[in-house]
């Protein structure tokens, strides 16, 4: 994620013996097309239900809301993201999303409601497939569980403060935008018994020439074992490689 640009910043590279200061490799994750919230692409994208508390997803209601105007589906997807060896997470239907939406005073037109849905959908799809490329670089082939969750909207990473400290003290090389939203993933590995938590910031990105709107994903292991510094050191030790290459 470079830091909030769909290609990395232009930049010396860190030292590599702080994994946590590496610097950020972008997942360019551009939404589903007609997303009308080009002016607003952060808040389209930021999940409005609250995770705060670890695992979860809260009971929502799908319920229309008062003075509501659209009809809006209250169909779950389901996404490709398992829960346990036989089931998968589902995601909020547009009703219950909008519920969260009015619950947190957020005004949105209506209309836009089931586009909003579908970027956070796809934003989450990819930040999975960032865990399972993390997960096939540890060697962990077989299935992998997403045990549980948190939101932590307000509570900046300490990779994201150093990378906004670098855009203010470097504001011609670094980009100084705070991502907009923060998940903590923990990660079941079933054949170990393993649980490993995952940091994902979330980055709107520049759009693309027609509008289109981009955002970031910067996903990595915590700093929690030491197997989890050696997979970011091997990392950013592969990118620092790379960039002297080209």
């Amino acid at each position: 994620m470079g830091q909030t640009t769909s290609t990395p910043v232009a930049a010396s590279s860190p030292p590599l013996s702080c994994p946590m200061h590496e610097k950020p490799v972008p997942t360019k994750a551009s939404p589903p097309a007609g997303c009308p919230m080009h002016e607003e692409t952060a808040k389209a994208a930021q999940c409005p239900v609250d995770h705060s508390a670890l695992n979860q997803m809260p009971v929502l209601s799908q319920t229309p809301a008062p003075h509501q105007t659209v009809s809006l589906p209250i169909e779950r997807t389901v996404s490709s993201i398992p829960r346990d060896g036989a089931e998968r997470w589902e995601y909020p239907s547009p009703q219950q999303f909008y519920n969260a939406l009015v619950r947190k005073g957020w005004e949105t037109p209506e209309e836009h409601v089931e586009t909003m849905v579908e970027i956070h959908n796809f934003l989450n799809e990819q930040a999975w497939e960032e865990v399972l490329r993390w997960e096939r670089r540890a060697g962990m082939m077989g299935d992998l569980h997403l045990a549980r969750f948190k939101g932590r909207p307000g509570e900046m990473s300490p990779k994201a403060r150093f990378w906004m400290f670098a855009g203010w003290l470097l504001p011609s090389r670094f980009n100084d935008e705070p991502p907009f939203d923060r998940h903590d993933w923990v990660v079941r590995r079933p054949s170990t018994g393993e649980e490993v938590r995952y940091v994902i910031d979330y980055y709107s990105a520049p759009p693309e020439p027609d509008g289109f709107p981009v955002f970031s994903l910067d996903v990595r292991p915590a700093l929690d074992s030491l197997s989890s510094v050696k997979e970011r050191i091997a990392a950013a030790t592969e990118d620092a490689w790379a960039s002297l290459r080209e």
